[in-house]
């Protein structure tokens, strides 16, 4: 998986290609552990993910209550109909900002 990140004005964004698993989901959550402090917004772009296993979706679920804790707000966004049936299935459309 390739992780891109960029931060402007206290807002994170970041980029994920290729597969968000039990092996790379270790990755995303060291990335964005050390990445949150003084963001207000993040932004996950979820163009290139290609699949996402329910270790992604606990990385995903832990850094939306932190930025629930700290009042700010994460947006997902370019998810495609394989990673929108998970988040369905799931109810993670339910929990996330899904745009």
């Amino acid at each position: 998986m390739t992780i891109n990140k960029a931060v402007e004005d206290g807002k994170l964004t970041v980029v994920l290609e290729g597969r968000l698993d039990t092996f790379t989901a270790p990755d995303l959550e060291k990335e964005l552990g050390g990445s949150l402090e003084g963001i207000k917004d993040v932004v996950l772009d979820l163009k290139g993910l290609e699949y996402i296993s329910s270790a992604g979706l606990r990385v995903l679920l832990s850094t939306q209550k932190k930025m629930n804790e700290t009042e700010g707000t994460m947006v997902v966004r370019n998810i495609n109909d394989i990673v929108k049936e998970v988040f369905e299935v799931t109810g993670f459309d339910d929990i996330l900002t899904i745009e």
